[in-house]
């Protein structure tokens, strides 16, 4: 019997590998074959990474940060009958306005995908004269329909909650400036409408613990639960190497998310693996995406590994829940409304 439940459809096919009997202590545990994707998936596009994944028509689909040959990121559709072996379409979205004109960002990377009632949302970072969020939405993958920019530069790892909260749609993104995001916490705001968005709260910050010291982001879309909403973010570190980016935990409070209830001191998983460590940008496990079903309590993590691949690994609702709260080490601005 589960200690903690999902509000959240069943997916009975969820990709699942069971935890090693030798991994101890470990809240989360690798995919036995990855990468799932690898380099040059296609003949235009050099490297996958950094994606999310939904499920879709009793099968699955996901929209994909696709880095072509000549450097430059757009998102591509893909789609999997297992959700590790996919087949991807030869060219990018193509995305269109209101009046079905074709609307193509100069480039767009990091996507997350997320379902609200009946329509799919496409969030991702792009060029607004400066870094910005781009939105999309579909309800049927074969037109895109782009929604107004959110916010103003500069802004990036935006992720919208999978169902309103008191009336409004929320989301999640983390304001930066014009460089490579020297500072970053996680805010989040609201919108009626997904045209005007205010509210803004702060929901946490970087702190000392030293994987998540330099700066940290939003990763996948928010899991509803009993206990709050389940996080998966990154925190980043720097080292005389460079940068390195972990995957962390968080709860949220269900009415007020801006409030968190748990934060987990300690990483959930960081780069240890070739594929993490070695890449075109090394040391990087960067969560975008889960799949999670609500009767078993499984949950499949997507990640983005060294800028070069996608990793999957896996857990469970008690488990990590768990461990999560068992490390938990709140500091008072994370517990409180985010107002100042």
């Amino acid at each position: 019997m589960s200690k903690y439940t999902m509000n959240s459809p069943t997916v009975q096919n969820v990709p699942w590998q069971d935890k090693p009997e030798d991994l101890k202590g470990a809240p989360i545990w690798r995919y036995d074959k990855n990468p799932i994707i690898g380099r040059n998936p296609t003949e235009k596009v050099a490297r996958i990474f950094n994606s999310a994944v939904i499920p879709y028509e009793g099968a699955f689909i996901g929209v994909f940060r696709g880095e072509q040959v000549n450097g430059i990121p757009y998102i591509y559709l893909g789609r999997s009958k297992d959700a590790i072996h996919w087949n991807f379409d030869e060219n990018k979205i193509p995305f269109q306005d209101e009046s079905g004109k074709e609307f193509m960002p100069i480039y767009a990377y990091d996507p997350r995908l997320v379902k609200i009632e009946d329509t799919y949302y496409i969030i991702w970072c792009q060029d607004f004269y400066g870094a910005a969020i781009g939105m999309a939405k579909t309800t049927d993958f074969k037109t895109f329909t782009r929604i107004e920019n959110p916010f103003l530069p500069f802004n990036r790892n935006a992720v919208l909650f999978p169902r309103k909260i008191n009336g409004n749609f929320m989301m999640l993104s983390r304001p930066s400036d014009s460089g490579h995001t020297p500072f970053g916490d996680i805010f989040i705001s609201e919108s009626p409408d997904l045209t005007y968005w205010g509210k803004h709260r702060h929901v946490m910050g970087k702190n000392p613990e030293w994987w998540q010291s330099v700066k940290i982001g939003g990763g996948a879309a928010p899991i509803e639960t009993s206990e709050g909403w389940l996080l998966f973010y990154h925190g980043v570190t720097g080292t005389c190497n460079g940068l390195v980016y972990s995957i962390g935990g968080a709860i949220l409070d269900i009415d007020e998310p801006s409030k968190v209830k748990y934060r987990c001191e300690n990483f959930l998983l960081t780069p240890q693996e070739w594929y993490e460590e070695r890449g075109f940008v090394p040391n990087v496990c960067f969560p975008c995406a889960t799949i999670h079903d609500s009767k078993s309590g499984k949950i499949a993590v997507y990640y983005g590994a060294a800028d070069s691949y996608v990793g999957l690994a896996f857990t469970t609702l008690d488990e990590i829940i768990d461990y999560i709260k068992n490390n938990s080490a709140v500091r008072q601005e994370d517990t409180e409304l985010g107002i100042r």
